[in-house]
């Protein structure tokens, strides 16, 4: 038998897990977080394009969960999950400082970024290097940009950061031979396309100045997009099966609660959507909170029938 027994646990403790965290101690469940302490966005100083908290840093964002979720009764753990296991009518949360049982799970352990092995690349990433201009493309608005394809999708990428500064090279190696139609268009809008791969990336006074290409060429840039490839970091939920989406980019199977194939497990963030901010995390996470409860709900119903039938 394990020592506690939680209504819920949430794997996790970003924008996603506060949410749902938030909506669960709302509804007086006992909620417990546990958290390794790695946040995606852990590497960015500021975030943007989240409305009412603009310009605010994530660290800070999640530590006003933490107290938000905190007042309504919610626990939290510092440490890593190792495995989930069921055991009919709860599962099993195997973490680094022990064992618990949950009647439910919501999944929001985000995803990993695999960048580009180029050197400068990794030790720019949310600085000088980042993914998404809505993000933080305006800060670099007007600037010499530089994008580095990773796919042929990296053209959307391409197009896209054009509406944030008209000085753009595209480093488009990884993308093979370009259609003509779309080499055109993109040289059309003056984006300027080399087609050798970058061999690194040149910083002076830890900012960057230029991209190196492999024939030595350097090409003058003051920030750099790219594509990470999202990996999702799921080995403990193996004995679980939990189906993943069929849809390109995206992660975890949920249903509009977000439930996934799982009836004690959820999941919110970007662990379902690799691809999405803080903003649609912190929805969904605050969706799977509410699926949860409402779930507890209906099998506290059925308990309850059951207890009656006993009498």
């Amino acid at each position: 038998m394990t020592e506690a027994l939680y209504d819920a646990v949430i794997v996790g403790g970003g924008p996603a897990g506060l949410s749902a965290a938030q909506m669960l101690g709302r509804a007086r469940r006992r909620t417990l977080v546990i958290d390794a302490g790695a946040p995606r966005n852990r590497f960015a100083a500021h975030m943007h394009g989240v409305l009412g908290h603009d310009g605010r840093s994530p660290s800070e964002l999640l530590a006003t969960g933490r107290a938000e979720a905190g007042a309504y009764g919610v626990e939290f753990l510092d440490a890593a999950v190792l495995s989930l296991a069921d055991e009919g009518d709860r599962l099993i949360v195997t973490h680094e400082r022990g064992t618990i049982g949950a009647r439910g799970v919501v999944l929001t352990t985000g995803v990993v970024d695999d960048l580009p092995d180029i050197p400068g690349v990794q030790e720019q990433w949310g600085r000088g290097v980042f993914h998404c201009p809505y993000c933080h493309g305006h800060e670099v608005a007007g600037r010499r940009l530089g994008v580095l394809a990773t796919s042929p999708a990296s053209v959307h990428q391409i197009e896209l950061i054009r509406q944030w500064s008209d000085d753009v090279t595209a480093f488009t190696a990884a993308m093979g031979e370009l259609d003509e139609t779309v080499a055109r268009r993109l040289e059309a809008r003056g984006i300027r396309l080399v087609t050798a791969p970058v061999a690194h990336l040149r910083i002076e006074d830890d900012e960057i100045v230029a991209a190196v290409t492999t024939d030595a060429t350097e090409h003058a840039i003051d920030a750099l997009l790219t594509a990470p490839t999202p990996r999702l970091d799921l080995a403990f939920t193996d004995g679980l099966a939990l189906a993943l989406s069929e849809n390109p980019g995206e992660g975890l199977r949920v249903d509009m609660r977000g439930a996934t194939s799982h009836p004690r497990v959820f999941a919110a963030g970007n662990v379902v959507t690799p691809f999405g901010n803080v903003p649609l995390s912190m929805g969904q996470g605050s969706m799977a909170g509410a699926g949860l409860n409402a779930a507890l709900v209906t099998e506290d119903g059925r308990r309850a029938l059951a207890s009656l039938a006993r009498r």
